[in-house]
């Protein structure tokens, strides 16, 4: 896990230099959905796992090109593209129906579910695309469009598989808004959270959450799917109860579930709305700390300067302002390797190897074999 969090600033390059070029995947998915979208069909996008967080993320990412590209991107607005996990989806024969466009993300284009998706999303008449590692996978062969992102994970607790569509989602925009990405400013956000500066503080708040009985993690807007993926790495890597909520969801009711034996991690980089994210985010730490749990943070910049850092005890880790990156583009990356890096340092603080995802355990290969 290690080595390929150190590796994703020149992943992402790659990945996004090959994908913005004319004629790529990327550009063939962008005038699928322009042409989806010009004639106000759904636009769907699903994934399990990991590529149900990558999913979500695509689906936020491509609503800001829209928007951008003068489409329909508004929530509930003809063909804005929405999220559906993958188990989901399968289950409606009609999925999606004539005409519409099914987007799925899949690492390595091997998931049943995602896979059956796109079986019955194609024959209820809708076009089907897939971002995914290679285009010789049995996910591909289901696909009309195929975004091949060409570089593969090398550990069950997936980075790159995470990253990845989020990059591709980032070349369709390119192609779909016309607005152009620096390649070098998306580099610039990875190569942030690997400095000697970043890497002491996520130490730092990973020794601090190394000992409690659970974490929670708080997200808003964009970056609801980072929140989610830190849980999921967080259980598979460091072998760690954790759940997800949204930011003003905590509140109802969710607070008397929690002491001082739970963590408390606040994830909040999207710039949209900022002033009202952040005075609700500061109510949240407030509340948090007159209950004695420990809270840290994965703050974009404009946070870290509104939010004081005694609400963030446990440590706090900043993503940087990056210029000619789109806004939902730039939180979901600038947040990639935070998390995933935390998730690393918490596994090595517990004791934990993060790579196996518990599958080295005999109980639990057994467990995953039983569920089929």
């Amino acid at each position: 896990m290690t080595e390929m969090i150190e590796a994703e600033p020149a992943l992402g390059a790659r990945i996004l230099r090959r994908l913005v070029a004319p004629g790529s995947g990327a550009a063939k998915a962008a005038a699928a959905i322009r042409e989806t979208a010009q004639h106000g069909r759904p636009i769907i996008v699903t994934g399990c796992g990991t590529s149900e967080h990558g999913a979500l993320a695509v689906a936020e990412i491509l609503r800001d090109a829209m928007r951008a590209a003068g489409l329909p991107w508004r929530l509930g607005e003809n063909s804005a593209p929405m999220s559906v996990q993958a188990f989901e989806a399968a289950l409606d024969d009609g999925l999606a129906g004539e005409g519409s466009l099914v987007i799925a993300i899949s690492h390595e284009g091997g998931t049943w579910a995602t896979n059956l998706a796109l079986e019955r999303a194609r024959d209820a008449g809708a076009r089907v695309a897939l971002i995914t590692c290679s285009d010789r996978s049995p996910g591909a062969a289901l696909a009309d469009i195929v975004v091949g992102t060409e570089e593969q994970d090398q550990s069950w607790c997936h980075t790159v598989g995470y990253l990845s569509p989020i990059l591709a989602a980032a070349a369709i925009a390119d192609h779909l808004s016309g607005i152009g990405i620096d390649v070098g400013g998306v580099e610039g956000l990875l190569a942030a959270g690997l400095t000697q500066t970043a890497i002491e503080e996520t130490e730092r708040l990973a020794q601090s959450l190394s000992d409690v009985d659970r974490l929670i993690v708080v997200g808003s807007g964009a970056d609801r799917p980072a929140a989610r993926e830190l849980v999921l790495k967080v259980e598979e890597g460091a072998h760690l109860a954790a759940a997800m909520r949204d930011l003003e969801t905590l509140l109802h009711g969710h607070l008397a579930g929690m002491d001082r034996r739970t963590g408390f991690v606040l994830v909040l980089t999207d710039p949209s709305r900022a002033d009202e994210r952040s005075a609700r985010a500061m109510g949240v730490l407030r509340a948090v700390a007159e209950l004695g749990i420990r809270a840290g943070a994965i703050l974009g910049g404009a946070y870290a300067a509104d939010i004081p850092g005694d609400l963030t005890p446990a440590g706090r880790l900043v993503v940087p302002h990056a210029g000619g990156v789109p806004a939902a583009t730039a939180s979901l990356i600038g947040s990639a390797v935070p998390l995933q890096l935390l998730t690393e340092r918490l596994a090595r603080a517990r004791g934990m190897n993060p790579d196996p995802i518990r599958r080295d355990d005999p109980a639990y290969l057994l467990a995953a074999e039983r569920a089929g």
